[in-house]
C-alpha cells in the first residue's frame, strides 16, 4: 500500500487547528486526526467541523477510549470520523465492543499500542479481532528524552500483516526511515503544527516519505546527549524556562557582553568578596566548555577582570557568571567573551585565598551543583539540573518551535490575546462556599 501521511491536530483551539488543517491540505496531507489534546478542548464538535470543511478526507478521532467502547465509537462516527482510536491498555473487552461497534456504525478501529509492555501479543490479537491498523505511538514526555519509535516498529512489521501507524516526532528527515521500517501510515504533529508554513512543510514530508530521501531539517526533531550543547546554542534562555514550568532564571544576574552567549556544565566556585583567588586559579582546573559559576557574595570588589578572561579564552573556558563584581568590561566585550555579573566595580581585592571549588553553591536563589547546565544570552542566565538537561533542552526546542506558528498567526493580521484565546484560557475560579450560611 501507498504510504498515507496523517496530521495530528494537537491543538486547544478549535479555530487554530482548522487554520493548520486548511494549509496542511493544500500541501496534500492525507488523513486528519483530531488529536486528543483538541478533542478534549472542544469536544466532538471538532470532528464535525473537520468532516464539514474536508468532506473527502479520512478523519481520525483520537478518543484514546479506556472504557465504554461502544458509545465512544458510535459518538465519533455520528460526528463523521472514519477511525477511532482506542488504546491498547484498555481491557480486551472494551477493544472488542470498540470493534463490534464500527462494524455497526461504519467506523474503523485504530488500536494504539502507546504503554504496552508485549506490544507484538497484543497487535497479533487486534488483527485476529478485526481492528483495522495498529498505531506504535512513542509519546511526547519520551520524545524529550532523545527516545525514537522505529526500533519498535521493525519489531513488529515481522509479525502482523494488518496496517501499521507510527507517530513520535517524525519529520521530513524520519518519515522516509519509518517507511523503510514497515510503516504504512506517517503521523507528523509538530513538525506541520509548529511550522510558520504548514503547506510547505507538508509537501516537504510528503515528498521524503514518497521518495524514501530524507530531506534535511533543523527543526522539528529530538535531540541526544551528544549534541545537547548545540541544540542549547539555539535555543534562547526564555525558551528554557517556560520549558522548566517557567523557573530556573538565576535572578539578579546581567549579561556584560551583548550579544554573547553560552552553554555548559558548572564548574563552582566559592569566595568572598574582592578575593579572585580561588575564582583564577579555578579556570587551571575546569575543563574546556565548562562554565565557571562563582559565588562572591553578590559584593563588591571586583573579583574578575581582563586578565583572567584572556586566561580563559585560551583555556577553552566557556563562559564566566559571577555573583559579585567585573571589572575591565570594554576589554571583555571586546574579546566578546560571554561574562554575567550581579555587579560592574572597576576596585579589585587581594587574592587571600579564601574560598573552595567544584561544591554546591546557590546564587540568585538557585542551587548549582558542579555538572548542572548553565545557558546565558542577552537575557540573563539559567541553571538546568544535569540529569534533566537533556529534556528540558528538547522541551525548550518545543516551545521554540511553537513560537515560531504564532508568531506567523500574529503576522498576519491578528495579536497574541486573538490567537492564544487568552480570555478563554483564564483560569476559572468558583465562588467560595460560605459555611456559615
Amino acid at each position: 500500500m501507498k504510504p498515507i501521511l496523517q496530521l495530528a491536530l494537537d491543538f486547544v483551539d478549535l479555530k487554530r487547528a482548522l487554520t493548520c488543517a486548511e494549509e496542511s491540505v493544500k500541501g496534500g496531507i492525507d488523513w486528519l486526526e483530531a488529536g486528543t489534546p483538541l478533542i478534549k478542548s472542544e469536544g466532538l464538535n471538532v470532528v464535525r467541523e473537520l468532516r464539514r470543511r474536508f468532506p473527502k478526507h479520512t478523519i481520525i478521532a483520537d478518543l484514546k477510549t479506556m472504557d465504554a467502547g461502544r458509545i465512544e465509537m458510535e459518538s465519533a462516527a455520528k460526528a463523521g470520523a472514519n477511525i477511532g482510536i482506542v488504546m491498547g491498555s484498555a481491557s480486551e473487552s472494551t477493544i472488542n465492543e470498540c470493534i463490534e461497534a464500527g462494524k455497526t456504525y461504519g467506523i474503523d478501529i485504530c488500536v494504539d499500542l502507546l504503554g504496552v509492555e508485549d506490544y507484538i501479543g497484543l497487535a497479533k490479537k487486534a488483527e485476529q479481532w478485526g481492528a483495522h491498523h495498529v498505531g506504535l505511538h512513542l509519546p511526547i514526555d519520551d520524545q524529550m528524552l532523545g527516545k525514537d519509535p522505529l526500533e519498535q516498529l521493525r519489531k513488529l512489521r515481522k509479525h502482523i500483516n494488518m496496517p501499521i501507524a507510527v507517530a513520535g516526532g517524525l519529520n521530513s528527515e524520519t518519515a522516509p526511515e519509518a517507511v523503510k521500517a514497515g510503516a504504512d501510515i506517517i503521523i507528523v504533529g509538530g513538525a506541520i503544527n509548529k511550522a510558520p508554513d504548514a503547506k510547505k512543510a507538508t509537501e516537504i514530508i510528503k515528498k521524503a516519505m514518497l521518495t524514501g530521501k530524507k530531506i534535511k531539517s533543523d527543526l522539528y526533531k529530538k535531540y541526544s546527549m551528544e549534541n545537547v550543547r548545540e541544540l542549547l546554542m539555539k535555543v534562547s534562555t526564555p525558551n528554557i524556562c517556560d520549558a522548566m514550568h517557567y523557573s530556573g532564571a538565576i535572578m539578579g544576574i546581567h549579561p556584560v557582553t551583548a550579544g554573547a552567549k553560552v552553554a555548559g556544565p558548572a564548574y563552582t566556585v566559592r569566595t568572598y568578596p574582592g578575593d579572585w583567588a580561588k575564582p583564577v586559579e579555578a579556570i587551571e582546573f575546569a575543563q574546556k566548555g565548562d562554565v565557571l559559576v562563582i559565588d562572591a557574595g553578590g559584593q563588591a570588589p571586583a573579583i574578575w577582570g581582563e586578565l583572567a578572561t584572556h586566561s580563559c579564552v585560551q583555556k577553552g573556558i566557556a563562559g564566566v557568571v559571577i555573583d559579585g563584581a567585573i571589572r575591565d568590561v570594554p576589554e571583555i566585550r571586546a574579546l566578546k567573551y560571554p561574562a554575567f555579573s550581579k555587579i560592574i566595580c572597576p576596585q579589585a581585592g587581594e587574592p587571600k585565598g579564601f574560598g573552595e571549588t567544584n561544591i554546591a553553591i546557590k546564587i540568585g536563589g538557585i542551587d548549582i551543583r558542579p555538572g548542572d547546565w548553565i545557558v546565558g544570552d542577552d537575557n540573563g542566565v539559567v541553571r538546568i539540573p544535569k540529569d534533566k538537561v537533556l529534556e528540558y533542552a528538547n522541551r525548550a526546542m518545543d516551545w521554540l518551535e511553537r513560537e515560531n506558528r504564532l508568531r506567523k498567526e500574529i503576522q498576519n493580521a491578528s495579536s497574541l490575546s486573538e490567537v492564544a484565546e487568552l480570555i478563554k484560557w483564564e483560569k476559572k475560579i468558583g465562588k467560595e462556599v460560605n459555611d456559615k450560611q
